[in-house]
């Protein structure tokens, strides 16, 4: 994520995970959980601040509230802890669920605020949330922009995990962008889903 106040790099992938990115400088890093896929910065260049868990701060301007949340319906007993990310830059409240496995209680969506986008995770080896849990998320925080991740962009057949995400919220047909470009003006009134195209560099 890209803003006036900086760049803030979410769950940093280790490349023996399969999902390398391409080096990147960062202001700020965040890490939901200590997993391979989201908890490394062998790609991450500069020196950025590295948050690891829930709190108040202040980095350069990017105010970013972390909540303690569980990796599955068990707080956390069968796949551990997760912190999500409530990240304000540029004007915008941006919330990064991590690898989240629950419905958010009414403490933390007060603690949340109002969100502009949330990232969302709906499938994967990892990932315990299943799209109609997923959906369920979307309607607590009402954001504007929805941006689905974890899962396999090869597998946008019918009945998988992604198809089923937007059929919960009511959306046909989405063709994957290379980027999402958003100011407080240019939000959309209604929700609108927004595929990332992982594959574009």
């Amino acid at each position: 994520m890209r803003g006036r106040e900086g760049i803030v790099l979410s769950d940093p992938p280790d490349p023996k995970s399969g999902h390398a990115i391409p080096r990147t400088e960062a202001t700020l890093v965040t890490i939901s959980h200590d997993h391979l896929g989201h908890s490394s910065l062998k790609s991450v260049a500069g020196e950025p601040v590295v948050l690891r868990g829930p709190g108040e701060y202040e980095v350069r301007e990017v105010l970013v509230t972390g909540l303690g949340t569980f990796h599955d319906e068990d707080k956390g007993a069968s796949r551990g802890r997760n912190t999500v990310f409530a990240i304000r830059l540029d004007d915008l409240l941006i919330c990064h669920l991590g690898d989240l496995g629950h419905a958010l209680p009414t403490a933390d969506l007060e603690r949340i605020g109002d969100i502009d986008i949330v990232l969302v995770p709906i499938t994967g080896a990892d990932t315990n949330l299943s799209a109609a849990r997923a959906a369920e998320i979307v309607h607590q925080l009402e954001p504007k922009v929805v941006v689905p991740m974890s899962y396999d962009p090869d597998v946008q057949k019918k009945d998988s995990p992604f198809e089923r995400l937007l059929h919960e919220l009511g959306v046909k047909e989405l063709t994957p962008v290379p980027k999402l470009s958003v100011t407080r003006s240019s939000l959309p009134e209604n929700v609108q889903v927004v595929a990332l195209d992982s594959r574009a560099r």
